[in-house]
């Protein structure tokens, strides 16, 4: 389900997905293929890591990539769920064909 809110998608971000809900900044976004993909590819992380812990695993990865990278927006995108939905937002099948955990793939991959 996708909704628009300007207050819960944080600055400097165009969309969040917290299940299951995609949040989207602006109704204009909405025909934005590649960012639904990415925000989809999103659900199915959360979905296979029984959604709580999805968030704890986020969050943790993602205060050591910032130690590692000392850089809000490095760290962020180098967090294996997002590199995953980064590296497959254009890949519109991506979802029919994903295997479970694929996002693991992700953690030792070089820096974006």
């Amino acid at each position: 389900m996708i909704l628009f809110s300007k207050y819960i998608v944080p600055k400097g971000y165009t969309g969040i997905t917290i299940f299951p809900f995609v949040f989207l900044k602006r109704k204009s976004l909405k025909g934005d293929a590649v960012l639904i993909n990415h925000e989809k590819i999103h659900l199915k992380q959360q979905l296979e890591l029984l959604i709580i812990p999805f968030y704890l695993f986020y969050g943790l990865e993602f205060m050591v990539r910032l130690i590692q990278y000392k850089n809000w927006h490095t760290a962020y995108v180098n967090i294996s769920f997002e590199r995953e939905a980064y590296c497959n937002q254009t890949n519109f099948s991506y979802l029919k064909k994903r295997k479970l955990w694929s996002f693991l793939k992700y953690l030792s991959s070089h820096d974006f």
